[in-house]
C-alpha cells in the first residue's frame, strides 16, 4: 500500500532530479549562484586589499556586477591611475569606474603650464627628442597633451612626467605616435642634417632642449619650435623642402616675440 510518506518522498526525489537535470546544480548551489553575494564580497575584499598603501588611504571601493567604483581622494593624478590599474586585477572585477578626485595643491593654470612645458622641453634629451612635437594645454588643472611623438616610449614618458606633477587634476591624452617606418626614420635624419647643416640654423642645435622639432608621417614633414627671425623660419622650410623623398612640408615654427605666425 502506498502511504503519504512514500508519496512525499517520491515527489521530493523527482523535484531534486529536475533541479539537477535542468539547472545542473543542486538546490543549495543554485541559490548561492543566483545571489552572487559571496562573490561580490570577495571582489570588494580583494580590491580593497590591493589598495593597502598610504597613497590610497582615502580611497573606497564598491563592486556591483563586476564593476568596481572607486571614490575618495588622492594627492597625485598618478595615484588615481594606479588605483584603477590595481583594482582592475582584483578577483571578479571586469571594469572600473574611477571617480577618485585629485586633491593636492591647487596651482594656477599659467604657473602649472609653464612648469610642465619646461619639463617636457627637457624630456628625452639625448634620445632624439628633436623628433617629438608634443603640445600642452592647461584648463582648471586639467592637462591636455597633443601633437606627435616619435615612439610609444616618448609618449609614455611625457604622460608619466605630467601625471606625477603636483597640481595636475586630470590628464587628457591626445598624443599621436608617428607610424613605424624605416623610410620616415631616414627622412627625419636627412631633414635634421639639412636644417642643422645650414650655417644660419646651426645655432638651434646648441641647446638640445630647444631645437627645431621635426615630425614626419609617411614622408610628410612638419616643423615646430621657436626661431629668432622670419628669415630663420623661411630657411628651415626651404632646407626641409629640398630633401629628396619629402612629399610636403608644413611650417609651424613661431618667431620669438610674435603672438602668431602664418602657416606655409
Amino acid at each position: 500500500m502506498t502511504t503519504r510518506k512514500h508519496i512525499f518522498a517520491a515527489a521530493w526525489v523527482i523535484t531534486a532530479a529536475l533541479t539537477i537535470g535542468v539547472f545542473g546544480l543542486p538546490p543549495t548551489s543554485y541559490a548561492a549562484a543566483g545571489t552572487g553575494i559571496g562573490a561580490g564580497q570577495d571582489s570588494v575584499s580583494d580590491a580593497q586589499s590591493k589598495l593597502k598603501k598610504s597613497q590610497f588611504k582615502d580611497v573606497k571601493v564598491a563592486v556591483d556586477n563586476g564593476i568596481a567604483t572607486l571614490t575618495g581622494t588622492v594627492n597625485l593624478y598618478e595615484y588615481k591611475q594606479s588605483a584603477a590599474n590595481r583594482v582592475r586585477k582584483a578577483k571578479g572585477v571586469t571594469a572600473v569606474r574611477n571617480q577618485i578626485e585629485v586633491a593636492g595643491p591647487n596651482v594656477p593654470d599659467s604657473e602649472l603650464k609653464a612648469k610642465l612645458l619646461e619639463k617636457l622641453t627637457y624630456d628625452r634629451v639625448g634620445y632624439g627628442n628633436a623628433f617629438n612635437a608634443i603640445s600642452l594645454d592647461v584648463q582648471n588643472g586639467m592637462v591636455t597633451l597633443g601633437g606627435h611623438a616619435r615612439t610609444d616610449v616618448d609618449k609614455d614618458s611625457a604622460l608619466a612626467l605630467v601625471s606625477t606633477y603636483p597640481g595636475v587634476k586630470d590628464v587628457v591624452d591626445d598624443i599621436e605616435v608617428d607610424p613605424t617606418s624605416i623610410m620616415d626614420d631616414q627622412t627625419r635624419l636627412a631633414v635634421a642634417r639639412a636644417i642643422y647643416g645650414s650655417p644660419t640654423l646651426n645655432k638651434y642645435s646648441i641647446d638640445p632642449a630647444k631645437p627645431i622639432r621635426i615630425s614626419v608621417q609617411n614622408g610628410n614633414v612638419s616643423l615646430y619650435g621657436v626661431v629668432d627671425s622670419k628669415g630663420d623660419k623661411d630657411m628651415a622650410y626651404i632646407r626641409a623642402n629640398g630633401v629628396p623623398g619629402v612629399f610636403s612640408v608644413k611650417n609651424y615654427l613661431h618667431v620669438a616675440g610674435q603672438t602668431s605666425e602664418t602657416e606655409k
